[in-house]
């Protein structure tokens, strides 16, 4: 038993890494320099690392989603059956999980939010410029990556 949890917890590791490089990857497609020489100007910068919850293992997927907001624009309370981690791509991202503070993220910033928190609040910080992030949802079931919430 001992073997196949190491194994699962393995197979969530490099589910993890491998969706993060890929939306590093992503963000450097989209905008951020590159330099003519590769090796002599990389730059590695861990953007998150963050413990997951228990999941089980057997049906691990991860959806990498780019998510873009207009000026000015914003979601609906809703709530994500799985552990997200945002990276905000451009722009600037307000969001707020029920029970803890509204932030504003800027781009090159990550965020966590867990399973099934109520997300209150996630709009486009400015009213001229669009924002857009990137959002690795890692899964164990099949479910809607994000639910409407009615707050009435």
């Amino acid at each position: 038993m001992k073997h196949r949890e190491t194994c699962e917890s393995i197979a969530v590791v490099g589910v993890v890494s491998v969706l993060l490089g890929a939306a590093l990857l992503t963000a450097n497609a989209v905008g951020f320099p590159r330099s003519g020489t590769v090796e002599a100007e990389r730059k590695v910068r861990k953007a998150i690392e963050q413990p997951l919850p228990q999941l089980d293992g057997k049906n691990l997927k991860a959806t990498l989603v780019e998510v873009t907001y207009a000026p000015g624009a914003a979601s609906n309370a809703h709530s994500h059956p799985c552990p997200v981690i945002g990276y905000v791509i451009s722009g600037e991202l307000r969001t707020q999980v029920m029970g803890g503070k509204e932030a504003t993220y800027k781009t090159g910033e990550t965020f966590y939010e867990p399973p099934n928190g109520v997300h209150l609040v996630s709009a486009n910080a400015s009213k001229t410029e669009p924002a857009k992030l990137l959002a690795v949802f890692i899964c164990d079931h099949e479910a809607e990556l994000s639910t409407p919430v009615n707050m009435e």
